[in-house]
């Protein structure tokens, strides 16, 4: 039996075999792929897998192929299908790919980073600027995008955009600081201006320093700093320049400066740059029989550093006033007089840095009234004869830049306190506050540069007559009212005259022409304003001017053409200047 039993199982054992074999057949045969029956399912985590393979692989087609037959989509996907498609030139699938994504995943900085070199590939800026800004607001502190935006800004030939970006990662390397052409002014002076240096990072605020100090030695009316790239990824930084030196570049250009006021019976004796120490002489002569002026200013850099300025000058003053309410149409004399006024001033003024400066100084001065017929205008507190001596203090801040949209705005605080020694003697002080916004709205150059200008004055205690504020277009004054002249007959006194003031001067220009000789601008103003008045003088009511102004420049002079509408009145004033 126990053979039996061994038989038996011996015998059950071989019957077994071919149902067990056929079992292992059919589940092998189950688990391969047979010819014409359908793929398995890749599980998301496989085919990334693969399609990260054939990414370092760089077999781009073979991702694209693989992508396109997935039967589920996710962000990771879309973003190497993207890639893929990116590489093979099929930017417009590549774009949508990574839009997808960006919609699936938003907080990934990925997709805007690859939409933004699909832009640049495709000189769409603008588009890949946007798109950058979007990255780094996910991620300030991302390298790439940070040096790609900058870079993106640099071709545009915005400077101090890419110095922004650039800044945050340690760029741009200064190798070396060249001028071209060479100017005559003081070598050491010049780099003194210049808030960089070679083999070191140029931040923005040094580039804005070195601006500013630069304007400061007014020898230079255009110039720019500009980057040029090297073979080892660092910059040389180039100074380009036109330099005003002695009284002019030639002989014409000389005789068009010195006699640019003749129309006006007025000619400007100036000399710069005097033996390249950045010392300007700047004077006015004018002989005109209503406003005789003699003006003379001497101004250099204080102790051969041109981060502080000194400026010493004298004004000799003799005008006949008719204060009237208007420069046309009928207007009936309210006074009259003779003003004579000397004054000395000295006065030094600080470059701190690109972001603020201020000033300071004194003058001494002496008025007189003649011929003075008070009518209903003039007090008596207002024509005081008598010596002065005044304090005056300014400061100048900027309150915010955006070098992406080239838009600045800039703030301006000045006082003046003043003592006459009259009979009796009298103490006055003028404060004024302004805010001025500058954007140029084109990525490159200066088309359409819009201006706008907000202006306030305030008075304490007894203020001559001369130190009233004005509105109105006058060669003395800076406070315009385009549609309001200053003077009538060749005589001062019709523009508004008052203690207090606010005033609003907005403007855009355009470039009409420029053959590099010539530059023609042409654009809108408005112009609107109240001034507090004084007894009879000024206005009570607000008032507005609308027009459109030209300016052409050549050779170093600006000659400006102004149509001006009195929208309260409806005059019409027409107002040419000649300037630097």
């Amino acid at each position: 039996m126990e053979c039996r039993r061994q038989l038996d199982a011996a015998c059950s054992s071989a019957v077994g075999h071919p149902l067990i074999c056929a079992a292992s057949v059919f589940l092998l045969l189950a688990c391969y792929t047979l010819p014409g029956t359908a793929q398995p399912i890749l599980t998301d985590e496989n085919l990334l897998t693969q399609v990260e393979q054939l990414s370092a692989e760089e077999r781009w087609q073979e991702i694209v192929r693989l992508a396109e037959t997935a039967p589920t989509w996710s962000a990771e996907l879309d973003y190497y299908y993207g890639i893929a498609l990116a590489r093979l030139g099929r930017w417009d699938e590549a774009r949508s790919a990574f839009q997808a994504g960006s919609r699936a995943r938003p907080g990934d900085k990925r997709f805007p980073l690859e939409l933004a070199g699909i832009a640049f590939k495709q000189k769409h800026y603008t588009e890949a600027v946007a798109n950058l800004r979007r990255a780094l607001s996910l991620d300030p502190t991302d390298s790439y995008g940070n040096d790609f935006l900058g870079s993106v800004y640099f071709l545009e030939g915005n400077l101090e955009a890419a110095l922004k970006y650039w800044n945050r990662i340690g760029k741009p390397q200064i190798e070396e600081l060249r001028t071209e052409p060479k100017p005559r002014v003081d070598a050491v002076l010049l780099d003194r201006a210049f808030a960089f240096s070679p083999a070191s990072t140029l931040r923005l605020q040094d580039l804005l320093t070195s601006k500013v100090r630069i304007r400061g030695l007014e020898i230079f009316p255009s110039y720019r700093i500009d980057l040029a790239a090297r073979h080892d990824g660092k910059f040389d930084a180039v100074f380009r320049s036109q330099e005003r030196n002695g009284w002019g570049a030639s002989t014409l250009q000389g005789l068009i400066g010195l006699f640019r006021g003749l129309p006006y019976q007025t000619i400007n004796p100036e000399f710069f740059n005097i033996g390249g120490s950045g010392v300007n002489v700047v004077s006015l002569v004018r002989w005109d029989s209503e406003k005789r002026r003699v003006l003379a200013s001497v101004s250099g850099p204080l102790h051969r550093d041109p981060k502080r300025r000194y400026r010493v000058s004298a004004d000799l003053r003799n005008e006949n006033w008719d204060i009237r309410n208007s420069f046309s149409g009928s207007a009936p004399l309210l006074a009259a007089l003779n003003l004579r006024r000397e004054a000395a001033a000295a006065e030094i003024t600080s470059f701190s840095t690109g972001r603020w400066n201020w000033s300071t100084g004194g003058e001494f001065s002496h008025r007189d009234f003649r011929s003075v017929l008070p009518g209903v205008a003039l007090t008596p507190e207002l024509v005081l004869n008598g010596y002065q001596l005044k304090h005056t203090a300014q400061f100048n801040y900027e309150l915010w830049r955006i070098p992406e949209r080239r838009f600045t705005i800039e703030s301006g605080t000045s006082s003046q306190i003043g003592r006459i020694w009259s009979q009796p003697a009298h103490a006055f002080a003028k404060l004024q506050g302004s805010l001025l916004s500058h954007w140029y709205p084109l990525a490159r150059g200066d088309d359409y540069e819009t201006r706008w200008q907000l202006r306030a004055g305030r008075t304490f205690g007894d203020l001559p007559f001369d130190e009233l504020f004005m509105f109105g277009m006058e060669r003395d004054n800076d406070l315009w009212l385009r549609a309001h002249i200053g003077t009538r007959n060749g005589r001062k006194g019709s523009a508004p005259l008052g203690r207090n003031y606010f005033l609003s001067n907005w403007e855009m220009d355009k470039n009409a022409y420029d053959n590099g000789l010539f530059n023609l601008r042409l654009g809108p103003f408005l112009d609107t304003g109240k001034i507090t008045p004084s007894a009879s003088l000024g206005s009570k009511k607000w008032l507005w001017d609308v027009g459109v102004q030209a300016n052409l420049r050549v050779l170093g002079v600006s000659v400006g053409v102004s149509y001006g509408k009195d929208l309260r009145s409806g005059n019409n004033a027409f107002y040419t200047t000649v300037g630097r």
